[in-house]
């Protein structure tokens, strides 16, 4: 019997305006533990709207999301917050690093929220680093660093408290073609070492291959895409 999912979106829809087309249309998704799904779609087809509503940071119309049988859409803000701080983790095209702190810091920021100890998250902070070829850099600071290893510590501190699951809003749309390849390598690596779901938005089908199955949102709808497509 197979495992029940991780992650299930039930029936969500979404409107930009009242009366306006829907950007979610009754949209259904299930998503199990270790699996890793890629989404792709037209600018403007509604990904990172899917994405925000998956991590509580905006709220469908109707519809429900459950992650480990939760029903998120139910909590309260603050709720969501907790849930989103402990359980899930963002890659982002920007990095988002903060650069007042090292690349030891950065990595380790969300076991700080968490109220780790800082002898604990140095340590946990320190395998990602090395698991990401990245130890020796742990005293720099982000504007000494490359695109590639920018986003290898974006990876490293999305991964550092072990989330349930992961959201990567196109996580390669800056970066050249091998380094792409090796940090999708590399996602996929800490993907199965983390035993963590994700989700990947992208509009690159070399990026979308190295998931475990392709979609794509039209219409407000998700459709299994051919292995062999182009788009």
């Amino acid at each position: 019997m197979p495992s029940p999912p991780l992650l299930a979106l039930e029936d969500l829809s979404k409107r930009y305006r009242p009366g306006g087309a829907p950007v979610l249309d009754q949209l259904r998704l299930e998503l199990r533990a270790g699996e890793y799904v890629a989404i792709m779609g037209e600018s403007g087809s509604g990904k990172s709207t899917l994405l925000n509503i998956i991590a509580g940071l905006d709220r469908p119309d109707s519809g429900r999301v459950l992650c480990a049988g939760t029903v998120l859409t139910a909590l309260d803000d603050d709720a969501v917050t907790r849930w989103r701080r402990a359980s899930v983790g963002f890659v982002f095209q920007a990095f988002h690093v903060l650069p007042y702190l090292t690349v030891l810091q950065n990595v380790a920021l969300p076991l700080d929220l968490l109220g780790v100890r800082a002898a604990r998250r140095e340590l946990r902070a320190r395998q990602l680093l090395e698991a990401s070829g990245l130890g020796a850099l742990a005293t720099r600071y982000p504007r000494e660093l490359s695109g590639g290893e920018l986003q290898r510590i974006a990876i490293a501190r999305a991964l550092v408290h072990r989330p349930q699951l992961v959201l990567a809003d196109e996580p390669t749309g800056n970066l050249d073609a091998g380094t792409a390849e090796r940090i999708l390598a590399l996602l996929r690596e800490q993907l199965r070492a983390n035993a963590a779901a994700a989700i990947l938005i992208t509009h690159s089908r070399t990026a979308a291959r190295s998931a475990d199955r392709i979609l794509r949102l039209e219409a407000g709808r998700l459709h299994a895409l051919a292995a062999q497509s182009d788009t």
